[in-house]
């Protein structure tokens, strides 16, 4: 079926949507299979039919040692999830590295896009929540590869490490002319996207911030600022620095877009809703429909300059494709309004995590520094899992630069810590069988998928990669 609405990508939209329902049926197809091979576990040949079943509908064997026990003791169906979720995990991470199932056709130009926007980078920090995983590659349809992405509980970010960031980035325009040459006149541009609830907006919003929009905004607004006073402070060279707050609905994926104005700053209550944009484009024509937008962008500010209005004008025809793929396929809202992540993930990487709702993102070199975020996570699979039975599925992984010498065991060693420091802090759950980490990493500049450090649930490590 197509929209019909001329700024629409009607063939994208299908190939977006395959492919997460694909990997999504994956997941949701482990609790179905697991009950089946539950009701058969006293039968004789109970460990032949449990792998013949398990190969045919996930894909993949389930641990030997757990079903030998079966007849001794019940089947251990906290631990088989656990296996079943981070072997799916495992699968859908290789697909995406092996096959690039997300592959963006603009991503070529994109660079090029973005410096005659008067850019050099974008910087995105999302909030955490899994609502808004799928921020970069479908509610705003830009290239995820080139484009930087750390998520945070309230979209929080780090400001120490976004300075590090930007001085990383610096470096490289200088020294390496990449993406472009110091003395072009281009700008780090950092996004914040918090979010909210149009279904249910007290108990719906961003947890972190309490479901309050207002709070939720003003807040991302105040980090951004701080990080560009921080920059100026250090650096005495603010005009580097641009600054954009978007807003996202996670029941529609419409966005709201604060254009600032013309020194760069942004006003809260002047913003381009784009469920209102789609709404009065829809019959139009292409160029009646680019004009429009053109327009709204003005009309939120007229003193924004302009490779900023472009670029806001890009984001906000970008997203009429999503807002046209959630009525196209799920209805006039997403029926998961809630949280409904299949796993938690924790460290540094995950780049293959373009889908909503798969998984909640803790963002962090140690629990310790990020206990609001990884709080936030336990809280939320104590609802959707351990509540009902089911255990916490934790992937911890830091991706490394392989090019530098004993990157790889100093990752090794991060995951460690951070799974012990998993179990120390949320040892309850550790003791009741009902929390399961699969540490993983991957040399991020070899273009290899992960490889498997250890596994809790089946500490044989089956030789990753």
């Amino acid at each position: 079926m197509t929209s019909g609405h001329p700024l629409c990508n009607d063939r994208e939209n299908m190939r977006l949507f395959g492919y997460e329902d694909r990997i999504k049926k994956g997941f949701d197809g482990i609790v179905p299979v697991l009950k089946k091979i539950s009701a058969l576990q006293h039968e004789g040949d109970f460990e032949l039919q449990a792998q013949r079943i398990a190969r045919d509908e996930l894909g993949f064997e389930l641990p030997e040692a757990i079903l030998a026990n079966a007849w001794v003791d019940q089947l251990d169906m906290r631990r088989l999830f656990a296996w079943c979720v981070f072997q799916t995990y495992r699968r859908y991470s290789d697909e995406f590295y092996t096959q690039a199932p997300l592959s963006h056709a603009g991503e070529n130009d994109f660079d090029e896009f973005i410096q005659s926007c008067g850019f050099h980078t974008v910087d995105i920090s999302p909030c955490a929540d899994g609502r808004l995983a799928h921020v970069i590659r479908y509610v705003l349809r830009l290239p995820h590869r080139m484009v930087r992405r750390k998520s945070y509980a309230g979209a929080m970010f780090d400001i120490d490490n976004s300075v590090e960031k930007w001085v990383e980035t610096e470096m490289l325009r200088f020294r390496e002319g990449r993406p472009n040459t110091a003395d072009k006149p281009t700008r780090y541009l950092k996004v914040v996207a918090y979010h909210f609830s149009t279904v249910d907006p007290l108990h719906q919003g961003c947890a972190a911030h309490g479901s309050d929009d207002a709070k939720a905004a003003a807040s991302g607004l105040e980090r951004l600022n701080t990080f560009k006073t921080a920059i100026e402070n250090s650096f005495c060279c603010g005009a580097s620095i641009d600054l954009l707050l978007i807003g996202v609905d996670t029941d529609t994926d419409a966005i709201r877009v604060h254009v600032p104005d013309g020194e760069g700053v942004i006003h809260l209550d002047r913003f381009v809703d784009t469920m209102d944009v789609y709404k009065v484009t829809q019959y139009g024509s292409l160029e009646e429909g680019k004009a429009f937008i053109a327009n709204q962008v003005r009309s939120c500010s007229p003193e924004a300059i302009e490779g900023t209005a472009r670029f806001a004008a890009h984001l906000i025809e970008n997203n009429l494709s999503q807002i046209d793929y959630v009525r196209r396929n799920f209805g006039d809202a997403y029926p998961d309004t809630g949280h409904a992540e299949r796993f938690i993930g924790a460290g540094v990487g995950f780049e293959e995590i373009q889908l909503r709702n798969l998984m909640y993102f803790a963002y962090l070199q140690t629990v310790e520094e990020a206990v609001a975020d990884t709080d936030v996570g336990i809280k939320i699979f104590t609802g959707l899992n351990v509540n009902k039975g089911l255990p916490v599925p934790v992937v911890v992984r830091f991706d490394y630069h392989g090019q530098v010498p004993g990157a790889r065991e100093r990752a090794q060693e991060h995951c460690q810590r951070v799974a012990r420091a998993f179990n120390e802090r949320y040892a309850t759950l550790a003791e009741q069988g009902s929390l399961h980490i699969l540490q993983v990493v991957r040399d991020c500049n070899a273009n290899a998928p992960i490889e498997v450090i250890e596994c809790s649930v089946n500490p044989v490590v089956d030789g990753g990669h």
